[in-house]
């Protein structure tokens, strides 16, 4: 292992230009973790190619699904010092590609691309070119963040992908059955009382209470993967998976409908969101295909009725709703739907137009059953989906059709 040149002097500076790759890749690097990533490796043998790694993957990785990002990495950038020199002459746009067949994630490798583009003298970006680094301005950022999902380039989009599994999902909370000790409540933790009665010979200093506990709402998942939502689709699954990833173990249950429904849990429980996405690919047999939002609730209703959880669960289903089904069917079934859940969502992409009005079948049917209409064709609408399902919380269920609410 070739850890750049230290003898030289040039240490610092490929630590830095590892950390850029890292950024690249999508971790959360910043100069307070070069700084301590450099602190760290004076107290290990640079000669030992464990303990570098070890030292660095302990200081520069936050996250359990980046690891094996940083280890791919780290192989490749420290492999060759040729192409760590290389970087160091500005990481890229003359760096000779690399041969190394191994395997790596989608992130590694677009991560790693910038080393095989071949030698050009003045590489000239395009105007709309927006660079994959963390110089990002913030204007940029801004202006991406407001940008339609529909109206994006390949860079941008893939840029974009990658904000949006940093946008958080924090999901209303309801009390749970289970209480828990507390300095408050309304009720006494007499296990407790009693212990501190034997502690004191009978005397007690303050009265030990239970509070009940909270937990997230479950929640319930239906994305629509037909042709005409394929811009969305990839997008919004990258987002979820990582947005409700503390829910994956019992409260969390994602489905994938065109025109029959596919069960993406197992896909889910996934800590790597390119992995995840690559095992969605292989597992959606219609993907790109028709709606047939009636017979993926029908499914939904003979093989998974436990995904909905005792009239609390939310559930999301993101869609067009340019249905091509019995729009009959469809509000029998979406009946069943919003009957069996706290609150119904639809977020709909084509509410980016001023002017749009549910005219299709489906999409009437839709507007009539659910609690509310979202937004979801930007990254601005990602950000306030947790504010507006919280506010939706507070409003009374409705028990018959009625109008939609545009929001």
């Amino acid at each position: 292992m070739v850890l750049g040149d230290a003898r030289a002097g040039k240490f610092a500076e490929n630590l830095t230009g590892f950390g850029r790759m890292l950024r690249r890749a999508g971790l959360r690097v910043d100069t307070s973790r070069i700084k301590l990533a450099q602190q760290a490796l004076t107290q290990v043998d640079l000669g030992a190619r464990i303990e570098v790694m070890a030292a660095l993957e302990s200081t520069l990785v936050s996250r359990h699904q980046d690891r094996e990002v940083f280890q791919q990495l780290f192989d490749a950038y420290f492999k060759d010092p040729e192409i760590a020199r290389q970087l160091l002459a500005q990481l890229l746009p003359q760096s000779k590609a690399s041969k190394t067949p191994a395997q790596r994630s989608p992130r590694a490798q677009e991560a790693l691309h910038v080393i095989n583009q071949p030698n050009r003298k003045t590489p000239q970006p395009r105007e709309d070119e927006i660079k994959l680094d963390a110089a990002m301005s913030a204007s940029d950022r801004e202006r991406l963040r407001h940008a339609d999902f529909e109206g994006l380039s390949a860079s941008e989009y893939r840029l974009v992908e990658r904000l949006a599994r940093e946008i958080p999902l924090s999901l209303p909370r309801h009390n749970a059955r289970r209480y828990r000790a507390a300095n408050r409540g309304d009720q006494i933790y007499w296990p407790g009382l009693m212990r501190e009665l034997a502690r004191h010979d009978g005397e007690f200093l303050e009265i030990a209470r239970v509070t009940r506990q909270t937990q997230p709402l479950p929640l319930l998942v239906l994305v629509d993967v037909s042709g005409s939502m394929e811009r969305y689709a990839r997008l919004l699954l990258a987002f979820l998976h990582q947005a409700t990833h503390d829910l994956r173990q019992t409260r969390r249950a994602v489905f994938a409908f065109g025109t029959q429904l596919t069960n993406l849990n197992k896909a889910f429980r996934l800590d790597d969101a390119d992995a995840m996405l690559a095992s969605v690919n292989e597992a959606v047999p219609d993907f790109g295909g028709g709606t047939l939002i009636s017979e993926a609730i029908r499914c939904l209703r003979q093989q998974y009725r436990h995904a909905i959880v005792g009239n609390r669960s939310i559930v999301l289903i993101i869609s067009d709703g340019l249905d091509t089904g019995d729009p009959a069917m469809l509000d029998e079934q979406m009946a069943w739907l919003c009957g069996q859940a706290r609150r119904t969502v639809w977020l709909n992409p084509l509410l980016r137009y001023d002017e749009y009005q549910p005219l299709a079948g489906g999409a009437q049917v839709l507007a009539r059953r659910v609690d509310q209409m979202l937004a979801i064709h930007n990254l601005a609408h990602l950000e306030s989906l947790a504010s507006a399902l919280s506010q939706l919380l507070h409003r009374t269920k409705r028990s018959h059709p009625r109008s939609r609410s545009l929001s």
